[in-house]
């Protein structure tokens, strides 16, 4: 009996070591930028990643959640290589700030995760200021850094792109007006950033997750929670997981745009 569990056990350990080399063979070493990478699904990809060992660098808006992303990485995985500071997709000085620290700590950008966002609800009840914000973090961000992203990968004739969407841009409801325009602008920019990218040998996919936990849901944490037990809603890691499944492709397969919804969700 004794030498059946030690077999059952080396075969379980084999078996996840393929595995973990099936899933890490294009993310050991590579250089990973990630927008709003210290809280929510940019957190989570962020574990995933450099659990794996990718070369890291996350930053977000706020002090404290990129204080607390950073320890929380370090604890898990300390000899993990990762960078980072507070930082604001919106301003251009903090965008170059970024993109400095890519080249010095780095060396460059493999794969560049696009998820920096901020909710934003309907049009009427806003300022021009507070929809130009949304429409420069959730879009002009997104442009910036893939072109700067692009930039560097097209040396090697080699890179991947992914833009985090959203189901937004599918169910369009009324009181999220601005945020589906934003959403909805991501998914065509990434159809038409595939076609100018792919002759250059760079990949672009877009994931488009339904209803996930975040800080971005008005919905409190225990409500959250009670949603993820009745299959109407989504965790982190679960895009996070996804993220990781298109990034594992070999070069000949790109996976162009994947939606992922909780069971229940109906759009």
């Amino acid at each position: 009996m004794p030498d059946r569990i030690d077999n059952n056990n080396l075969k379980k350990k084999t078996l996840m070591e393929k595995l973990t080399n099936y899933f890490g063979q294009n993310i050991k070493d590579k250089k990973i930028v990630i927008t709003g990478g210290t809280t929510g699904i940019g957190k989570a990809i962020a574990d995933v990643l450099v659990s794996l060992g990718g070369r890291v660098l996350i930053f977000g808006r706020d002090r404290e959640d990129f204080e607390k992303a950073v320890a929380d990485i370090k604890k898990q995985f300390p000899d993990s290589e990762l960078y980072g500071t507070p930082a604001d997709v919106t301003k251009k000085e903090d965008i170059d700030k970024i993109l400095s620290i890519a080249d010095t700590k780095l060396g460059g950008i493999d794969i560049l995760i696009n998820n920096a966002a901020v909710a934003a609800p309907g049009l009427t009840g806003e300022t021009y200021e507070d929809y130009k914000y949304a429409i420069d973090t959730n879009i002009t961000g997104y442009l910036a850094f893939a072109q700067a992203a692009a930039a560097r990968m097209k040396k090697h004739k080699s890179g991947h792109i992914i833009n985090i969407g959203s189901m937004s841009a599918e169910s369009r409801t009324p009181e999220s007006t601005i945020y589906v325009a934003t959403k909805t602008a991501i998914r065509g920019f990434s159809t038409s950033l595939r076609k100018e990218l792919n002759p250059l040998g760079i990949k672009v996919s877009l994931i488009e997750p339904g209803a996930v936990t975040s800080d971005m849901q008005t919905d409190p944490k225990k409500v959250q929670h009670e949603k993820v037990e009745k299959l109407e809603m989504l965790e982190a890691y679960d895009i996070a997981m996804s993220t990781l499944f298109c990034l594992s492709q070999p070069k000949r397969c790109d996976i162009v745009t994947m939606q992922i919804r909780p069971h229940l969700q109906i759009i």
